[in-house]
C-alpha cells in the first residue's frame, strides 16, 4: 500500500533526517513542525520532505505541533550552513527552531498603587513610599521602590498591610511598529549620498552586498538607518546585526530616536515567555526591525528585506563552539537566499571585506569625514625605548602630563588595556612558583577586587593565598605585568582626588550594571575610565578628549595570522572613541615598536597604507582570504589518545594537490577545560573545494572512541 512518507529533521547532532509514516488524515506540508517518536521518547523535528512510498513498516507521526513552519528558504539556508561548516543539519537546525513551552503559564505583569488604608505603623521609608504613590499612577514594585529611595522589601510590607494594593499590567508589547518617518534624519551631504545608494541598490533585481566603511564618528548607523526606513515603508522585515547587543543601549536609543520605538532585540538575555513571543513575531512579520547577536541571523522571518552586519570586522561574530560559523558570512548567503541586500558597516573593515571589494563581489560606499566637521583624533606614538617610567608604574611621564592637561580642562580621559584583572601572572619571589590553572595550560590571572585568582578560560577560581603553595613562604607572592585593576590602583596614586572607574567584561553586575555605568561615563561623572576592548565597540563619550593606549604591542606578539589585522583595528576604534563631542581629541599610543607598520599606519593616519600591506602579505602567502583554512583540533581527557587519534587521522590525510596538511601538533592551549587537545591545520588554495576534501578524509579517518572528540573549524578565526 502506497502511502505518505515524511522525512524529519530532528534537531540534534544527526545529520539525516529519518522517515516516518504520516498518518491519515493528518495534513501536512514541508517545513512543519512536528512530534516524533525516537527510541523511547516523544521529540520534535521539522519535516524536511514529504514523499510517496512504501510505509507500512515506519514509525508513525504523532503530531503536528503549533509552532510557525520553516520556509523553502529558511530549510535551503540550514542546508547551506551545515554544508559549509561540515556541521550535522540537525546542529544547524536547532539553532533555528525556538519551541514554545505549552505548559509554562504567561507571566501576568503585577503593579502597585495607593488603596485608602494607612499602614499601622508609619516609619520613614514607608512615608517616602506613600508621598511617591499619591499621584495614583500604577507603577512596577521595582520602579516605585527606586522612586522612592527605599528597598522593595518596604513596598511588599505597604501591600501586606492594604496601603497598597496589586493590579494586573497589560502585557507589554512584544514588537511596537518602527515609524520610517518619525523623526527627520538630518544627514549631511556625504552621509545623504551614501543613504542614497543603499536605497537604490534595494530596487535592484538581484540587491548587492555593500561595504560601508566610514571614519570613526562618520554617522554610519544614522546612514543605514535610512535603509531600514526604506525596508519599513515596503512592509519588509530588517535584522541588524551587532556583536555586543546586551550592551548598546546608546544604539537603542539611538534608534527609537529615529523610529519612535525601540528594535524588537534578540540574545541570550532574552529568555522565557518573552522569547518565546518574540519568535512568533518574527515568524509572523509583527516584528518589524530585530536588533540582535549573531543568533539572530537563524530566526524564521517572514519576509527579510535586509540585512545590516554593524562592526563586520568583531571577532564575536564567530560561533566557536557547537557548529562553527561566522556571521557575517552567513549573512551574506542568506542575504543571496532571500534576495535581500546586505549592509556590512565598519569603520575598519576586514581584509576579506576589502579583498571582495577589490573582486567587485561587493560594493563600497565610504564616509571619509567625522559628521559635523569634526576632526579625526590626532595620535602619536610614545616610544617606551626613550621614556623612563619609574619601575612599578605603567603610565610614562608624556601620558601624565596629558592627562593632567586634560582634567584641568574638565574633560575625560580613556586608558586602554586589553588585559582583565590585576596581574597576568602571579608567582613567588621565593621559589619561583608561578600559579597556573589545573585545567588549562594557562596562568591564573590575579583579579584583586575579588582576591581571587582566575582562570580566563575555563572559569576556575581559587582564594589568593596568603603564603605560597609550593615553598609556604609568606607574603612572597608577586604580580608580574599589568591588568586594567592595577592601573586602576596607579591611577589612584597619582590622581586621587579623580573620579575613576574601571570597565571590564569580568566585573560583578552584569549587563545592566555595564549599560548604567556607560550612561553615567557619557553623562561626564567620571573623569577617568580604564577599560578593555569593551570600551573601544562603538561608544560615544562626549567629554572624552584623550585615549592613552598603554600596550599598543599586546595583540602583536602571537603567531595568529591575523594579529596585525586584529591589534590595527582595535587600537583605531579606541583612538576613536577621543574628540567624537564638540572639543577636538588626541591619542597617545605607548610602544616599544614605533616603526612597526600597525603604529606607523595608525599614527600617520593613513589606513589605507596597512590595508595594502597587510593584503599584499596575505596574498604571498596564500592565506585567507587568496587561499583557504581548515583547523581540526583533537581532544580528550588522556594526552595519549588525543595524540594518538591526531596522528591516525594525519596517515589517512592523503592531499591532493593545492592542499596541504600540518600536524598534528599540540594547540597552544594544550590543556583546556580538563581536556588535551592536538591540532591539525588544512591550507588549500582559494579554488580548491575545501568541504569536499574535508568530508572525504573523514570518511577515511578511524573511528572515534572513548571520550575523544575532532572538532572541524573552516575559516577558523581563533588560533589557541
Amino acid at each position: 500500500m502506497v502511502s505518505r512518507i515524511a522525512d524529519v529533521l530532528i534537531p540534534l547532532a544527526l545529520d539525516t533526517a529519518y522517515s516516518y509514516a504520516v498518518p491519515d488524515g493528518l495534513a501536512l506540508k514541508e517545513g512543519d513542525v512536528v512530534q516524533v517518536p525516537l527510541a523511547t521518547r516523544e521529540v520534535a523535528g521539522v519535516v524536511w520532505s514529504l514523499r510517496e512510498g512504501q510505509g507500512a513498516n515506519f514509525k508513525k507521526v504523532t503530531g503536528l505541533i503549533e509552532a510557525p513552519a520553516l520556509s523553502p528558504k529558511m530549510r535551503k539556508f540550514l542546508n547551506w550552513v551545515a554544508w559549509y561548516t561540515l556541521a550535522p543539519k540537525g546542529s544547524a537546525l536547532a539553532m533555528g527552531l525556538k519551541l514554545v513551552d505549552g505548559e509554562r503559564p504567561e507571566v501576568v505583569r503585577v503593579g502597585v498603587k495607593l488603596a485608602d488604608r494607612l499602614p499601622k505603623r508609619m516609619t520613614p521609608a514607608r512615608q517616602k513610599v506613600i508621598e511617591a504613590a499619591q499621584d495614583g499612577v500604577v507603577r512596577l514594585k521595582s520602579e516605585l521602590a527606586h522612586m522612592a529611595g527605599v528597598s522593595a522589601g518596604v513596598v511588599d510590607g505597604l501591600i501586606d498591610e492594604g496601603t497598597l494594593e496589586t493590579v494586573a499590567l497589560l502585557q507589554e508589547p512584544i514588537a511596537e511598529a518602527p515609524d520610517p518617518d518619525f523623526r527627520e534624519a538630518g544627514l549631511s551631504d556625504g552621509q545623504s549620498e551614501a543613504a542614497a545608494a543603499l536605497i537604490a541598490s534595494m530596487a535592484e533585481e538581484h540587491p548587492p552586498v555593500t561595504l560601508l566603511e566610514g571614519v570613526t564618528g562618520s554617522g554610519k548607523t544614522e546612514v543605514y538607518f535610512e535603509a531600514v526606513a526604506e525596508t519599513v515603508r515596503q512592509g519588509r522585515q530588517a535584522l541588524i546585526l551587532m556583536p555586543e547587543i546586551a550592551l548598546t543601549a546608546q544604539f537603542l536609543d539611538r534608534f527609537a530616536a529615529r523610529f519612535g520605538v525601540k528594535p524588537a532585540t534578540w540574545h541570550s538575555g532574552i529568555t522565557g515567555r518573552k522569547r518565546e513571543r518574540l519568535y512568533g513575531a518574527i515568524a509572523s512579520g509583527e516584528a518589524k526591525v530585530v536588533a540582535g547577536a549573531r543568533s539572530a541571523l537563524f530566526l524564521p522571518y517572514a519576509d527579510l528585506g535586509l540585512i545590516v552586519v554593524d562592526e563586520e570586522h568583531e571577532t564575536a561574530y564567530k560561533q566557536d563552539d557547537g557548529v562553527h560559523y561566522h556571521a557575517r558570512d552567513m549573512a551574506v548567503v542568506r542575504g543571496r537566499i532571500e534576495n535581500a541586500p546586505v549592509v556590512l558597516a565598519s569603520a575598519t573593515p576586514s581584509i576579506e571585506s576589502r579583498v571582495n571589494v577589490q573582486r567587485g563581489r561587493y560594493r563600497h560606499v565610504r564616509l571619509p569625514e567625522r559628521f559635523g566637521g569634526r576632526q579625526m583624533p590626532q595620535i602619536r606614538a610614545v616610544d617606551l625605548r626613550r621614556e623612563t617610567i619609574p619601575k612599578g608604574r605603567w603610565l610614562s611621564p608624556t601620558l601624565n602630563l596629558s592627562i593632567e592637561d586634560t582634567l584641568g580642562r574638565g574633560e575625560q580621559v580613556l586608558l586602554f588595556l586589553n588585559r582583565r584583572g590585576y596581574a597576568p601572572l602571579t608567582l613567588c619571589r621565593a621559589c619561583a612558583h608561578r600559579y597556573e590553572c589545573p585545567n588549562c595550560s594557562a596562568w591564573l590571572v590575579e583579579h584583586r577586587f575579588r582576591r581571587a585568582l582566575v582562570c580566563h578560560h575555563c572559569g576556575h577560581v581559587e582564594r589568593t593565598p596568603q603564603a605560597c603553595i609550593s615553598c609556604g613562604s609568606v607574603d612572597s607572592l608577586v604580580p608580574c605585568g599589568p591588568g586594567v585593576e592595577r592601573i586602576a590602583e596607579e591611577v589612584a596614586e597619582i590622581f586621587p582626588d579623580k573620579r575613576c572607574i574601571v570597565l571590564s567584561s569580568d566585573m560583578p553586575g552584569g549587563t545592566e550594571r555595564l549599560r548604567t555605568e556607560l550612561a553615567a561615563i557619557a553623562a561626564g561623572e567620571f573623569d577617568i575610565v580604564i577599560g578593555t576592548q569593551l570600551v573601544a565597540k562603538g561608544h560615544n563619550f562626549p567629554l572624552m578628549t584623550l585615549v592613552g593606549v598603554l600596550d599598543a604591542d599586546i595583540g602583536l606578539t602571537s603567531g595568529d595570522p591575523r594579529a596585525a589585522e586584529r591589534t590595527f583595528q582595535m587600537l583605531q576604534q579606541v583612538t576613536g572613541r577621543a574628540g567624537r563631542g564638540e572639543k577636538p581629541g588626541r591619542a597617545l599610543v605607548q610602544t616599544w615598536q614605533p616603526d612597526h607598520p600597525v603604529i606607523a599606519a595608525l599614527v600617520s593616519g593613513d589606513a589605507e597604507r596597512f590595508y595594502e600591506e597587510e593584503i599584499r602579505v596575505r596574498e604571498m602567502a596564500g592565506l585567507p582570504p587568496f587561499g583557504r583554512l581548515a583547523s581540526l583540533i583533537v581532544s580528550a581527557a588522556e594526552r595519549e589518545a588525543a595524540e594518538a587519534h591526531a596522528r591516525a587521522m594525519a596517515l589517512v590525510a592523503e592531499p591532493p594537490p593545492g592542499v596541504t596538511v600540518l600536524g598534528p601538533a599540540e594547540a597552544p592551549l594544550a590543556l583546556i577545560r580538563g581536556r588535551y587537545r592536538y591540532r591539525l591545520l588544512v591550507k588549500t588554495e582559494r579554488e580548491v573545494d575545501l568541504q569536499a576534501y574535508l568530508r572525504d578524509w573523514m570518511s577515511r579517518c578511524p573511528k572515534v572512541r572513548g571520550n575523544t572528540k575532532v572538532a572541524i573549524d573552516v575559516d577558523p578565526q581563533s588560533f589557541l
